[in-house]
């Protein structure tokens, strides 16, 4: 963490301490029958413990981060892992007329039953970002113009701040794909199998 080592999980190997002294001292037998290789035995015991406030405080340090860009200008930005981000996403339309935020409401509307979505039209577009930035929102949907017409969307990546035309109806699997937790696992388990291959 920024300001030194902390623990966040102990593991602790007790062996067969705990229930050897327990036994002892209730003259009680606590062993466990192996039938395969006939033996009785006390089993050894595997302590955990993991702090939830230490593990978030770990996610946010590592997650907050000042950038300078250009310009002279300062972004705050929060790069929670997707799955992790309370708000999956942000509906924006472009201006608050020409029928904009109906559509926009439209798509929210398609999206909300399987994702946290939020919806946000005050101010210029610029400052929406910067507050979707600062939460740790992983894509931003824009409304536009052109919307209407080619039934696309621009999306804005948080981390990136790279923008990508996307038809509305592949909204839902990209959500999915960078926010589904399965998806994130096999990714993880993916890259170990094949670095054990190598």
């Amino acid at each position: 963490m920024p300001f030194g080592f902390k623990e966040v999980e102990g593991i602790h190997s007790r062996t067969n301490f705990d229930l050897s002294s327990h036994a002892k001292y209730s003259g009680k037998k606590i062993e466990y029958f192996d039938p395969e290789i006939n033996q009785s035995y006390t089993p050894y015991v595997i302590e955990t413990s993991i702090g939830v406030d230490r593990m978030f405080l770990s996610v946010m340090c590592s997650a907050y981060e000042e950038q300078q860009l250009e310009g002279g200008d300062t972004r705050v930005v929060l790069h929670l892992p997707p799955v992790l981000a309370p708000v999956k996403a942000c509906i924006m339309p472009l201006v608050k007329k020409d029928g904009l935020p109906e559509k926009a409401r439209e798509i929210m509307d398609e999206l909300k039953f399987d994702f946290k979505v939020s919806y946000d039209e005050k101010d210029s577009i610029g400052k929406r970002y910067r507050r979707q930035d600062a939460i740790g929102t992983p894509f931003c949907i824009t409304i536009d113009h052109d919307t209407p017409n080619d039934g696309c969307v621009t999306v804005r990546y948080r981390d990136t701040m790279m923008q990508d035309r996307v038809k509305i109806e592949d909204l839902h699997e990209l959500i999915r794909k960078a926010t589904d937790p399965k998806e994130l696992y096999r990714k993880i388990v993916g890259d170990k199998l094949e670095d054990t291959m190598e």
